[in-house]
Order: structure tokens, then C-alpha cells, then sequence
């Protein structure tokens, strides 16, 4: 029993823990969660994990069912994948009014993420930090959909780096609370 509860922990590392408690696979305070699903007809999912530190995000991921190369990997403004073309999640998430850019650029959108690059299984396994995304506060993501995209973003086209169609869409959830973080994200 014990071999197979390590096996279960090490394939399901992340579980899918939400901040009201549906699994009881424990993790640390300050971590939100998108499970990503197709949109567009494309067979694109995965899961991406969020980790707020004191000035920055750690993000982390994989997602299955990409062409191979970069994919734009975006926030967009609502938490909506209801479409199936993931539409509903409306535009880049832009609190701060503006232009798109890289994630390393001074004037971008807080959801200009850039690309993640997907191997020639489609397969793309991720990790990097941005220091403009939040689980807080004003540039908070928490309830906004991750989109990732079927080109790559190149990073200076607006309004949206001539990304393509989005064919893979998922909501940031909270999984644990830090002290003093609002449900909300503020």
C-alpha cells in the first residue's frame, strides 16, 4: 500500500487540490492551478501550476497535443471557456492599459507570457518565473483563462503578437490561500 501511495504522489504530484477543499491532496499556501482542455477542435490540454513568491510567479506546466515549435501561451481578461473556439475568454488580460509585448519588455500586457515551446511530440514541459503576474492585488490572474495558442507569439504584433487560434483554454484557480489573500485575488 505504501508503494502505491508513493507511486500515486509522484504520478499525480500537483493533484487537484481547489481552495474549497473538493480533493484533500495537500499543498502549499499561494498556489493557483489551470487545468487546460481543447478549444477549436484541436486535442491540446495539460495543466498549468502558478506560485506566488514575494516579487515574483513561478509558473510550471505541461500540456500534450501541440504542433511542434512555440505556442503563445497568454491571461486573457475572463475566466470563460465556455466557447468552443475559447472566445469567451476575451483579450489579453491588460489592467495596466498597455501595448503587447514580450514578457521581459517594460510596456507589455500583465498576460503577455510569451511562448512555451512544444517538442517534436507536442509535448511542452515548462518552467520560468514572471515578476509582473500576481495571485493578488491588481495584476492578480486568479479567475482569468489561460489561453495557449496555435502559433507563436511574435511578441510585438497588436494587439496579440499574431498568435492564431486558441486551442487550448483553462481557468486560473486558487488552490491554498496565503495570509491575508481575498478569494477574489485582491
Amino acid at each position: 500500500m505504501k508503494k502505491m501511495m508513493t507511486a500515486l504522489f509522484l504520478f499525480f504530484p500537483l493533484g487537484m487540490v481547489w481552495a474549497d477543499g473538493t480533493a484533500n491532496i495537500p499543498v502549499s499556501p499561494g498556489i493557483a492551478m489551470c487545468t487546460l482542455s481543447p478549444a477549436s477542435n484541436s486535442q491540446t490540454m495539460g495543466w498549468v501550476k502558478f506560485t506566488q513568491r514575494k516579487s515574483y510567479v513561478r509558473v510550471e506546466g505541461e500540456i500534450t497535443g501541440l504542433t511542434p515549435g512555440k505556442h503563445a501561451f497568454h491571461v486573457h481578461e475572463k475566466g470563460d471557456c465556455s466557447a468552443p473556439d475559447a472566445v469567451s475568454a476575451g483579450g489579453h488580460y491588460n489592467p495596466t492599459d498597455k501595448i503587447h509585448g514580450a514578457p521581459t519588455s517594460k510596456d507589455r500586457h500583465v498576460g503577455d507570457l510569451g511562448n512555451i515551446m512544444a517538442d517534436k511530440d507536442g509535448t511542452a514541459k515548462f518552467k520560468f518565473t514572471d515578476s509582473v503576474i500576481r495571485l493578488t492585488g491588481a495584476n492578480s490572474i486568479l479567475n482569468k483563462s489561460l489561453i495557449i495558442h496555435a502559433d507563436k507569439d511574435d511578441l510585438k504584433t497588436q494587439p496579440s503578437g499574431n498568435a492564431g487560434k486558441r486551442v487550448a483554454c483553462g481557468v486560473i484557480r486558487l488552490l491554498m490561500k496565503q495570509p491575508g489573500l481575498k478569494g477574489d485575488g485582491t
